[in-house]
């Protein structure tokens, strides 16, 4: 769970997530990853740390991404053959975790992913964000053509198996993490199911500015043109056999 500058709802977050998976009967850990907060989040993630030894805070001295934290994330996970994604803001809550869980049991799925577009989705977010995410979501379409509804959504499962080969090959840090991320796991010929999700959007405001934006659609070229121009990650695998 990456966090930024979330020190005003970091504690009930993290706690009803720690309920919802306690509820679930489930071994499991938390790891919760400040990414250079100038707040006290971290400060917060270490009180919790204290109160329930199965969540496990990671520092990040500066701010360099969601896709970075992400990955430093994954790097002190001790345990667990499954791995979830989760944004710290609870807009998904972690009750619809045990329902990507059953869907990779049913279906044998290497990676579930949360899809804003699945026919069973319920989402609730300003105007504004559906419109960006219906734009980005064209442009990926066109330039990838991978069968998947979503790639953004901020609720995935993998296998860790999935993480071990594809996340250290991963250049992006930020915004098009989750991109490179799937279309990598899609050149593996990884499965990828997809889950309804409901979103309800706890602020009223989006956080994303408009550079974002626009560094988050140069990082989707970048990554275009290394797999299918370049072809960069194919090169890395020969170069390693």
């Amino acid at each position: 769970m990456p966090a930024y500058n979330e020190a005003s709802h970091i504690i009930p977050s993290i706690r009803e997530t720690a309920k919802t998976f306690d509820g679930f009967g489930w071994d499991y850990e938390i790891i919760t990853v400040d990414d250079g907060s100038s707040d006290d989040t971290y400060k917060h993630l270490n009180e919790l740390a204290r109160e329930n030894k199965r969540i496990v805070p990671v520092h990040i001295p500066k701010n360099a991404g969601k896709g970075n934290a992400l990955r430093q994330g994954f790097k002190s996970s001790t345990k667990g053959d499954l791995v979830v994604f989760l944004d710290c803001d609870l807009d998904l809550h972690p009750r619809q975790v045990e329902t990507l869980v059953q869907i990779m049991k049913r279906t044998g799925a290497d990676i579930v992913i949360g899809a804003k577009r699945h026919p069973r989705s319920v989402v609730e977010y300003p105007w504004h964000r559906r419109i960006i995410s219906s734009i980005y979501f064209f442009v990926v379409q066109i330039l990838f053509g991978m069968p998947l509804r979503d790639t953004q959504t901020g609720l995935k499962l993998f296998r860790r198996e999935v993480l071990e080969k594809v996340l250290p090959k991963l250049l992006v840090k930020r915004w098009a993490f989750d991109l490179e991320l799937l279309a990598l796991a899609h050149y593996y010929e990884y499965r990828i199911a997809h889950a309804p999700v409901i979103i309800q959007s706890q602020r009223d405001r989006s956080r994303i500015p408009m550079t974002a934006m626009i560094h988050m659609c140069m990082d989707t070229v970048a990554v275009f043109y290394r797999l299918r121009i370049m072809r960069w990650y194919q090169k890395q695998d020969d170069f390693h056999a």
